[in-house]
């Protein structure tokens, strides 16, 4: 099973008294909630976190729902991948840290990720064969919450669920030397994405931190975004609807390094949690 034992301290504690409505943002002034997808046993279900435990619900989430009087121990449980979207999107060249010296687009610069690509915190990155240099990228993930099309910017929070943690893992080699990035960003186990979805903080002031073998790689604020979470979401939902658990990668700051086989891969953002991977290698 997953151990998060980290959660207690890197999330304020939620209740379900406290749960806030879809689109609702830090600006109402009630407590964050903390949403996971779970397994525990043969039951995949969703819940609301406080501490340790997790409180099973009834109903989706991004519609009507109300928790039961189930809760299982987090240390019982396998979190899983926090949505099934149906679609991913992710932004490129979304820091200027990340840009070099590089312009800054003029629009959000968006590209798709498959969702296949996705795995849960605690499962491994897979190297594939026929690359060499896979390199990760740590970022703050929004989660839709309803249907978005041609959304206004000043009408876009209210279709932000809430946000969690990814790595856009991205196989370098052929990011640069393929025509498109189908396999450079969208291979098997390419999107690691959880361990829980938060609502009601302040997306846009999350400290974001990439740690590889314990050691920081990659650190910056999301305030620091060339194009925030309002933008990101009313610029996409004008030329695709997007759907109730879809995801957005917002861009990652800084410089990435290579992994290897045997690495541990850590994401963490600033009231939401670490997003933890081993790394492997493919024996197929």
């Amino acid at each position: 099973m997953t151990r998060f034992p980290t959660i207690v301290a890197l999330l304020m504690t939620a209740s379900p008294a406290l749960i806030l409505a879809p689109g609702e943002t830090a600006a109402a002034e009630k407590s964050p909630t903390v949403f996971a997808r779970f397994q525990a046993g043969s039951t995949i279900a969703r819940g609301i976190v406080a501490d340790d435990q997790i409180r099973q619900i009834e109903g989706d989430w991004f519609g009507s729902w109300k928790p039961t009087e189930k809760t299982h121990k987090l240390s019982e449980v396998k979190l899983l991948a926090p949505t099934r979207p149906t679609k991913i999107l992710a932004l490129a060249g979304n820091y200027k840290s990340h840009l070099a010296d590089r312009p800054a687009p003029k629009n959000p610069e968006l590209f798709f990720k498959v969702p296949s690509c996705l795995i849960a915190t605690g499962e491994k990155i897979v190297i594939p064969k026929g690359t060499s240099i896979v390199q990760p990228e740590g970022e703050m993930v929004i989660v839709i919450g309803k249907r978005a099309k041609k959304v206004l910017p000043e009408r876009a929070m209210e279709y932000v669920f809430g946000v969690t943690c990814g790595n856009d893992v991205s196989a370098r080699d052929w990011q640069k030397n393929d025509v498109q990035w189908w396999r450079a960003k969208g291979t098997d186990t390419f999107g690691p994405c959880g361990p829980v979805v938060v609502s009601g903080i302040n997306y846009d002031d999350l400290l974001l931190r990439v740690r590889v073998n314990g050691q920081v790689r990659q650190e910056q604020r999301t305030r620091d975004l060339i194009f925030g979470v309002a933008a990101i979401v009313s610029f996409a939902s004008r030329h695709v609807t997007l759907e109730p658990g879809d995801l957005i990668f917002t861009g990652t700051p800084g410089t990435t390094a290579a992994i290897k086989p045997g690495d541990v891969v850590e994401v963490e953002l600033e009231g939401v949690g670490v997003l933890k991977n081993p790394v492997s290698a493919d024996h197929d």
